[in-house]
């Protein structure tokens, strides 16, 4: 993926933010347009690429409206499993994805001398820093270009026991699976992170939220067996170490609102609605 792609995201994510400021008032495309120094043909020809919808139809994702009927179209998450689990069609971008969580005393006393390789890649929402072992991915975050050295300094504290190498060439064949366009591998990505049997919990049912759904922080909590638990399970998605594979974007508050992104709500958005917006169109081919 070459660093193009990391500046178009830039300006969808600047588009995306305009229209959810302002979608009341259906600001045409050479406003939009506008708004991201770009001619309407060339920014009509770039969202058509990023989604395959005009950004009109795509904003429609991000209504409170659209994503309050998301979380109730059933109460029952096991139900809501079933009936959006879906067609096959809403599963080609999906992952398998395993998870292998170790509390970080447990990983402390058996991972000294640990190989780990990171590298920093642009993806279809801006730059990632993405860190794997043998045993498989511990940490994706999203980052500006000049959090690079902030975000290795947190990461290498986090492992200080392992060794670190910079190994891009390793890490990119783990984006090109993330990002390329119906992904069908049979063979699971697995993912080693630290955290609490209770996070680990989180993560391992946000996994099960179907590409292009949503759930609310309520739903989870009551998956999980602790319906009593919704800020403890806001607070484990924040602290979810591999955005995206474990898909924290997916959960949302009862009310449809967003809700709070460590990368930022613009970027959260614009995740929901670019899965969303495939699965329109992977329904709409099919």
């Amino acid at each position: 993926m070459n660093k193009d792609i990391t500046v178009n995201y830039y300006r969808i994510e600047k588009a995306i933010s305009y229209l959810t400021a302002n979608f009341k008032s259906q600001p045409n495309l050479d406003e939009i347009a506008e708004k991201v120094n770009l001619s309407p043909f060339h920014f009509q020809r770039l969202f058509l690429d990023w989604v395959g919808l005009t950004p009109k139809k795509f904003v429609q994702y991000l209504t409170l409206d659209h994503l309050k009927s998301q979380i109730q179209q059933t109460q029952n998450v096991i139900e809501a499993a079933d009936v959006a689990g879906l067609s096959s069609q809403s599963r080609v971008y999906d992952l398998f994805v395993n998870i292998e969580g170790v509390s970080p005393q447990q990983f402390k006393s058996s991972g000294i001398g640990l190989q780990i390789y990171y590298g920093y890649h642009a993806t279809p929402f801006g730059m990632c820093f993405i860190a794997a072992t043998e045993r498989g991915i511990c940490e994706l975050h999203f980052i500006d270009e000049d959090q690079t050295r902030d975000e290795f300094l947190l990461f290498s504290q986090k492992w200080h026991f392992a060794e670190l190498n910079h190994r891009p060439d390793i890490t990119q064949s783990y984006v090109l699976r993330m990002f390329k366009p119906g992904n069908t591998n049979s063979e699971k990505l697995n993912l080693l992170v630290q955290g609490t049997d209770f996070q680990v919990k989180v993560w391992e049912a946000l996994v099960n939220i179907p590409f292009g759904n949503v759930r609310s922080y309520q739903q989870i909590s009551e998956q999980i067996g602790h319906p009593e638990s919704v800020r403890a399970v806001a607070s484990a998605a924040r602290k979810n170490p591999v955005s995206f594979l474990i898909p924290c974007h997916r959960i949302i508050c009862k009310n449809g609102a967003v809700g709070n992104f460590d990368h930022g709500k613009v970027r959260k958005q614009v995740m929901i609605a670019w899965e969303m917006g495939r699965n329109t169109v992977i329904d709409l081919a099919g």
